[in-house]
C-alpha cells in the first residue's frame, strides 16, 4: 500500500490504518551475520581505545531505559483516565511495531519519516486497539512525546561524563535530532553533539547512517567508536568500518530475559556499564 502522507505541511495523523498490515511484534536483537571478530588482548584494545577520537551511542536502551520510562508514564495516564491496561505490554507492543515500520520507509512504502511520526502512526492504532478513549489531541501528543522523557540508566549520566573526558562523545540514534535533544535536556545527558539517523536519511543499520556520523565528525570510521547494547547495530557499525563497544543492558526488555555476554569477544570492548566502559578506556 502506497501512503500519501505529506511531511512538508505535517503529518497526516487521519491515517490511523497505517500498520494495519504489519502485525506489531516483540523486540527481538537484530542479528545481522558476521564472522566472530578474533579476541582483543589487553595492548590491542588499548591501541584500539587510543586510536579512537569519538565515541558515539546508540540510545534506547544503551542509554535510556525506554520500557520502565513508557510504562510509568502509562501509569500517568491511568491515575488521571482511569485505563485500566497492561503497561508492561503495551510498551513492548509499542516498541515493537517500530521496526516494522521503519522497514515501510527503506522500501519506499513511506516517504523519510521520522520517528516522532512512526511513534505516533504506532500509537495510534494501540489506542484504538486498547481502548483508550476521551484522549484529547494534546493528550495523545503529549503521550507520544514520552519518548523524549525517557529516564536514564542509573551510571548514564556519570559514566557519560567520565568518556567525555577523554573521547568526544555523540548520540547516534533512530530518534530525530529534536527528540534527542529533548530527551537530553530533560534527563541531563551531557553530548558533545547529537547526531541522528535523520541527518543520513537513512536509519541504521543501514551503513549509511554509521558513515554520515563520521563524516560529519570529520574522522576516518576507524577513529569512531560505537557503543551500543544491541549486537545487530554493532555488527552494522563494524561492517562500516567503526569499532564497537557493547554495553550489557538486562533489564531492557524486562527481567527474566537472557542476556548475550559476547562470550566470543565479537566486539572490541564489552562492558557491564558505561562506568565500566569508561574504566576500560582508561577515562
Amino acid at each position: 500500500m502506497k501512503s500519501s502522507v505529506l511531511i512538508n505541511s505535517g503529518f497526516d495523523y487521519s491515517r490511523r490504518k497505517f500498520l494495519k498490515n504489519i502485525s506489531i511484534l516483540p523486540i527481538v536483537p537484530a542479528g545481522i551475520g558476521l564472522g566472530v571478530m578474533p579476541f582483543n588482548s589487553a595492548k590491542a584494545q588499548t591501541e584500539i581505545g587510543d586510536n579512537v577520537k569519538a565515541l558515539t551511542f546508540d540510545v534506547f536502551g544503551t542509554v535510556v531505559d525506554w520500557r520502565s520510562s513508557i510504562i510509568r508514564e502509562g501509569q500517568l495516564l491511568s491515575a488521571n483516565k482511569g485505563y485500566e491496561v497492561d503497561w508492561a505490554e503495551f510498551a513492548d507492543r509499542w516498541r515493537g511495531g517500530y521496526g516494522p515500520a521503519m522497514n515501510q520507509v527503506r522500501t519506499g512504502e513511506l516517504p523519510w519519516t521520522k520517528i516522532d511520526d512512526l511513534h505516533r502512526l504506532i500509537l495510534d492504532e494501540l489506542v484504538e486497539e486498547y481502548g483508550l478513549t476521551n484522549m484529547s489531541e494534546a493528550e495523545l501528543d503529549h503521550f507520544n512525546k514520552a519518548w523524549h522523557r525517557l529516564i536514564p540508566w542509573s551510571d548514564t549520566v556519570a559514566g557519560l561524563n567520565r568518556l567525555k573526558t577523554k573521547y568526544v562523545i555523540t548520540t547516534l540514534s533512530n530518534g530525530n535530532v529534536s527528540l534527542l535533544t529533548n530527551m537530553a535536556k530533560n534527563a541531563g545527558l551531557p553530548w558533545d553533539a547529537v547526531l541522528s539517523a535523520e541527518l543520513a536519511k537513512h536509519y541504521k543499520p543501514d551503513p549509511q547512517a554509521y558513515l554520515t556520523a563520521a563524516d560529519l565528525l570529520s574522522l576516518p570510521p576507524e577513529q569512531v567508536m560505537m557503543v551500543a547494547a544491541h549486537p545487530g547495530d554493532l555488527r552494522a557499525a563494524a561492517r562500516a568500518g567503526l569499532r564497537t563497544a557493547y554495553v550489557i543492558r538486562p533489564l531492557e526488555r524486562g527481567p527474566g530475559r537472557p542476556v548475550n555476554r559476547n562470550p566470543d569477544g565479537e566486539f572490541d570492548y564489552t562492558a557491564e556499564d558505561f562506568i565500566d566502559l569508561a574504566r576500560q578506556l582508561g577515562a
